[in-house]
């Protein structure tokens, strides 16, 4: 029961903060041909330089979403995209970056405090490449794999990493 009511109260707090969030509410992050939305399936480092590997998704909201979901998915008995958005992976392609040394990194939810329980979400909160490594190893708890990301990719090194909110 205790479970029940932390995941209702955090749910609250999530739907709260989206809608009263005034200045930072949330906002799509711009697309451009550097900018691809992507999974990160490994942050690592090798020879004191931070690599990304990454599969390239399809990222669509709003009407685009709906669009899109219905005619992926004709026979699914829904008028659109559950939740306003919808991923399509045509290709399992793992791409590889060098992680820039002043890449821009922005979060809006992960575990902050090590307690799950007290996660919310703070829009486009600026982190470090090594924060951002510490929180993809400690998967246990939260895992931000689970979400998709928005990288910006100049001279073929990741510039601007943004975690992509999903509801």
């Amino acid at each position: 029961m205790r479970k029940i009511m932390l995941i209702a109260v955090v749910a609250f707090l999530m739907l709260t903060q989206i809608s009263f969030a005034g200045d930072n509410d949330y906002h799509a992050v711009p697309t451009n041909s550097d900018t691809h939305a992507a999974f990160i399936n490994q942050i690592y480092q090798a020879n004191g330089k931070t690599y990304v590997t990454a599969d390239y998704i399809q990222w669509f909201e709003g009407d685009e979403a709906n669009k899109v979901f219905l005619e992926h998915n004709k026979d699914s008995g829904l008028d659109g995209a559950p939740d306003g958005y919808y991923i399509l992976n045509e290709n399992d392609k793992l791409r590889t970056f060098e992680v820039s040394g002043d890449a821009i990194v922005l979060m809006q939810i992960y575990n902050r405090t090590g307690d799950v329980n007290e996660m919310d979400i703070n829009w486009n909160e600026k982190i470090d490449v090594n924060k951002l490594r510490a929180i993809f190893a400690d998967n246990d708890t939260f895992d931000v794999g689970g979400y998709p990301f928005h990288l910006t990719i100049e001279n073929n090194k990741i510039v601007k990493i943004v975690q992509q909110y999903i509801p």
